[in-house]
């Protein structure tokens, strides 16, 4: 077998199973969007720069895609790239070549965020921008060594390496700039999108019957009646033991019913549990506290972190895992303005896990000066900051963390209040954002919310309890079971009447009786429409944020598996840098 044969098989191998792992992980449309649009931008950046041989922004928008999003889509962003900007300077042998380069160069970044966190400073990430100019600049001297030297001796490929030296040093320096320019931005761009709107759906077990769906709607128009206090209170208790009787064997929660446990999933059941009365260390054997403390690669962000600290506490024990201090490693990333990677949810977060802890001073005070500050002219909170649109699900979170830092009778408590109370659908609930379907995640954000600033939410409470089932399980809203645990562990607290922080809940005498049998899982049914918000589309995996958002987009399975195939991500990420290159970039001269 020739070696140029023998590497294309390898390259074909490298390429079908970086995007068949794409295609397994059921990406939403928000992230087919996302990847074709990045990959996109990378193709852009290299016909943009093509005048400045191997100076070009690709390596380092398929890095920062894959350190922010993941491996499967890093890769794809990396492979579509060089795919579609080669409809521009000419496909050839090379073109597979480039495509592996790239797309492990997404590798890299996602590895990266695994070893080190998504948290890394501007220069360290120009540094391995730079290694990864080199580590492209070694593959394609390889593939001129397999396809061109003849003989494919030794001295050849040294040959190959020295004469491109200049190339790769260009090129490792060139991203180091780029990295230093736009890289952070970058980053904390798609880290925002990727803990709003990265969710993934659980696999629906029916479609409802015509009738069904006109009934849920009449129900959806319907106001809810006053909650009365023993109804929320059995409705509290009766979903947490729907959570128990669906914990995993390992102590912790997944998704839904028989999913493997996730700290996402696992903390905000154990918030739930603990709500409802439940001391996290007598929930499961092992408990859901063991299952934290043995899963410390479950915290790689600030709000992981400051979720984990939110449970321990409640538990009763010290914030710390392993050897780690948890509390220490969030005071610790308090920036100068008081905030915490300027973001009001990630802050909100940061300051009711201080308090949990039993920390106040000058740290806790700054980030709530901070977080009043970011308080919109309507009163209400976005997710990243001020001027963003409010939403119910951040101003609920602030309107906590202002309470916890003892601002409750401050203009920005009272102002988000009523921004809230302003905004509650007819039916008592609330939606992500105004003007959407009620869903049970914002309404207990904002319940939670309201009750910490003093007020009485009755028809919202009277909405939560009609989403709750006989079995405990809580719905998303009126058409969809999306992501069971979850939405069930946030309603919980409410239904509770449990602002966070939570108190440490006092032990109860452990029962002798056997584990129950898990409860069958749940059909996640698609909500019907999409918002761009805290949205979370499904099954939901938001990883880094605390709260994640939920969207609404019902979702065609069958459909999105076809539109993530690589040619139909190179046609639209051709499409959208074609329109641009035809401007900025009129040459169609091959280029390495």
């Amino acid at each position: 077998m020739s070696w140029v044969l023998a590497s294309a098989l390898v390259l074909a191998v490298a390429l079908a199973a970086g995007f068949a792992w794409y295609e397994r992980e059921h990406p939403t449309t928000r992230v087919l969007a996302l990847v074709a649009t990045l990959a996109a931008l990378a193709a852009l950046g290299r016909v943009a720069f093509a005048p400045l041989p191997n100076v070009k922004p690709t390596t380092d928008i398929v890095l920062l895609g894959g350190y922010a999003l993941g491996g499967a889509p890093g890769f794809v962003i990396g492979a579509v790239a060089a795919l579609a900007s080669n409809l521009f300077f000419g496909q050839g042998p090379w073109t597979p070549w480039q495509m592996v380069a790239w797309g492990g160069c997404g590798l890299l970044g996602a590895g990266l965020a695994r070893v080190a966190g998504r948290e890394l400073g501007r220069i360290p990430l120009a540094a391995v921008c730079a290694f990864a100019g080199l580590a492209f600049g070694a593959v394609m001297n390889v593939s001129q060594w397999v396809m061109y030297s003849g003989d494919h001796t030794q001295a050849k490929l040294v040959a190959s390496f020295a004469t491109s030296v200049p190339f790769d040093v260009a090129h490792a320096v060139g991203n180091a700039v780029f990295c230093l320019a736009f890289g952070p931005a970058l980053v904390r761009s798609l880290a925002r999108f990727r803990t709003r709107l990265d969710v993934r759906w659980e696999p629906a077990a029916g479609i409802a019957a015509a009738g069904a769906v006109v009934a849920a709607l009449v129900l959806a128009a319907a106001p809810a009646p006053p909650a009365r206090a023993d109804a929320l209170a059995q409705a509290a208790r009766s979903s947490q033991s729907w959570l128990l009787r669906v914990q995993n064997a390992d102590g912790g929660w997944g998704s839904a019913p028989g999913a493997a446990s996730s700290g996402l999933y696992t903390g905000w059941a154990a918030l739930g549990v603990a709500a409802a009365g439940t001391n996290p260390r007598d929930a499961g054997s092992p408990s859901v506290v063991a299952w934290l403390q043995s899963h410390p690669g479950q915290l790689t962000d600030l709000g992981a972190i400051s979720r984990t600290v939110l449970v321990l506490r409640a538990a009763g024990v010290r914030a710390r895992v392993g050897s780690r201090d948890l509390v220490a490693a969030i005071a610790s990333r308090q920036r100068r303005d008081g905030s915490f990677q300027r973001r009001v949810n990630t802050t909100a977060f940061a300051i009711l896990a201080l308090r949990a802890a039993g920390r106040g001073g000058p740290g806790v005070r700054r980030a709530a000066t901070w977080l009043a500050g970011q308080a919109n002219a309507d009163g209400g909170f976005n997710f990243a900051g001020r001027g963003g649109p409010s939403g119910a699900d951040d101003t609920g979170a602030a309107l906590q963390a202002l309470v916890a830092a003892g601002r409750r009778g401050t203009p920005a408590v009272r102002g988000a209040a009523r921004w809230l109370a302003g905004h509650e659908n007819r039916d008592g609930g609330f939606p992500l954002q105004p003007g959407g379907v009620s869903n049970a995640q914002s309404t207990a954000w904002a319940v939670q919310g309201l009750i910490a600033a003093g007020r009485s939410p009755r028809r919202a409470l009277a909405f939560l309890r009609s989403l709750t089932t006989r079995s405990g399980l809580v719905r998303y809203s009126r058409l969809s079971s999306q992501t069971p645990v979850w939405v069930t562990g946030q309603a919980v607290m409410a239904l509770a009447r449990k602002p966070l922080p939570l108190a440490p809940v006092a032990r109860k005498a452990r029962r002798a009786a056997a584990r129950p049998a898990p409860a069958p899982a749940a059909a996640a049914t698609p909500s019907p429409t999409a918002t761009v918000g805290p949205a979370k589309p499904k099954a939901k995996v938001r990883a880094a944020r605390v709260h994640a958002a939920r969207p609404r987009a019902s979702r065609d399975r069958s459909l999105l598996v076809g539109s993530a195939s690589p040619l139909v991500l190179a046609r639209t990420a051709g499409f959208v840098a074609g329109a641009a290159a035809a401007i900025l970039w009129p040459s169609t001269a091959p280029a390495v």
